[in-house]
């Protein structure tokens, strides 16, 4: 079965395509697969890193603040499916699979007309405006929750998988990735994650945390992922606090999350789709501090949804807008209750689902055997 995987933007929409290439991948190790996305977005770095060929079209998104802006997203559109067009004649794929991005909509409506097979993954619970538009080109749409099910006109063609999630997060040896960072059997480690392209509250709140451990000698190590475009802000802030190097790694972007996460005792994080997946599968306690600027609230949910299984503790921003102490606090309750983090860490893995990759891949597979 050889497969187009298309994908762009953000992390959680392009881990998800990843893991599903590497389930055909280790099903067919001759299949062949091409991932299609924008020509700038960080999928041009992410995909090829994994071992994948990628190739970009034109596309853009809809600004609803500025019309007129788009008459470039216009443009791209009716390029982009000229150059999605293009691509699919010359690479004949078996199916092809939209995970998020706007620059799905293209190339799912010219697979669809050509008659290839077609697939959307949904991670959220409310579906986003993109994956709407395009269910009625698709054989098959994966969601992640049931809920979302009733979201979509064709709900025959629904199938409720889950959130697709890399191998690295399901195998994570503790021990090991402990070692790997020079972390000891003692050392309580706290990583932290605004997601691919960072947080600027979560980062702060993190700052405010390192001030506090570094005035009080409290032992604790801090893994903290900023995100590149505030790395170099949160790096002056870190340099005026005393001490502050001796505990805290600092790391523009983590291409090793799954090792980072396998040595963490504790994971502070955005609660997207798909950061809430790996979290949950890798079986960790977590603070949960959703974003308030996105569609639908949904990320709320998602935390939400981890705090009432007794996974994780969520923390909304509007009650930081004073301060973070409400946020220094649990982690320091979180670090000194080893009991509370196991039994968090149970919830967590219990509540993981794990097969995603397997329920599409049989899916897609059982689709394209019957045309």
């Amino acid at each position: 079965m050889n497969v187009v995987l298309s994908c762009a933007g953000t992390g959680g929409h392009i881990y998800p395509a990843i893991a599903i290439a590497d389930k055909i991948r280790s099903e067919e190790p001759d299949a062949k697969i091409l991932f299609i996305g924008t020509k700038t977005g960080m999928e041009n770095r992410l995909v090829p890193a994994a071992g994948y060929e990628i190739r970009g079209i034109d596309a853009s998104g809809f600004n609803r603040r500025n019309l007129l802006k788009n008459v470039k997203t216009a443009r791209d559109l009716v390029k982009g499916g000229r150059e999605a067009e293009a691509i699919l004649r010359e690479f004949q794929p078996d199916a092809v699979l939209g995970t998020g991005g706007y620059v799905t909509g293209p190339v799912v409506r010219k697979a669809s007309k050509m008659g290839i097979p077609c697939f959307l993954h949904e991670s959220n619970v409310v579906p986003g405006m993109a994956n709407k538009m395009l269910e009625k080109y698709a054989d098959g749409i994966f969601v992640s929750f049931e809920e979302s099910r009733e979201h979509f006109a064709h709900k025959e063609r629904v199938v409720l998988t889950g959130n697709p999630i890399r191998r690295g997060f399901l195998a994570g040896d503790r021990a090991k990735a402990r070692a790997e960072k020079g972390l000891s059997d003692e050392d309580f480690m706290v990583l932290v994650t605004g997601g691919s392209l960072g947080a600027q509250v979560l980062n702060l709140a993190t700052v405010d945390l390192v001030r506090t451990l570094a005035a009080s000698g409290r032992s604790i190590r801090v893994f903290f992922v900023t995100g590149r475009r505030y790395f170099e802000e949160v790096k002056a802030l870190l340099s005026e606090i005393a001490g502050a190097d001796e505990f805290v790694r600092l790391i523009d972007y983590a291409d090793d999350m799954p090792v980072l996460m396998a040595a963490a005792d504790l994971i502070v994080s955005r609660s997207g789709a798909i950061a809430m997946t790996e979290i949950l599968a890798s079986g960790k306690p977590s603070i949960l501090i959703p974003s308030p600027n996105v569609t639908n609230n949904h990320q709320y949910y998602n935390a939400k949804s981890a705090s009432d299984a007794g996974a994780a503790v969520l923390i909304e921003e509007k009650n930081m807008k004073d301060g973070y102490g409400i946020f220094t606090d649990a982690v320091l309750a979180l670090s000194g209750d080893r009991d509370r983090l196991s039994r968090m860490a149970n919830c967590a893995a219990k509540a993981g689902r794990k097969d995603a990759v397997d329920a599409i891949y049989a899916e897609m597979k059982r689709v394209v055997d019957a045309r």
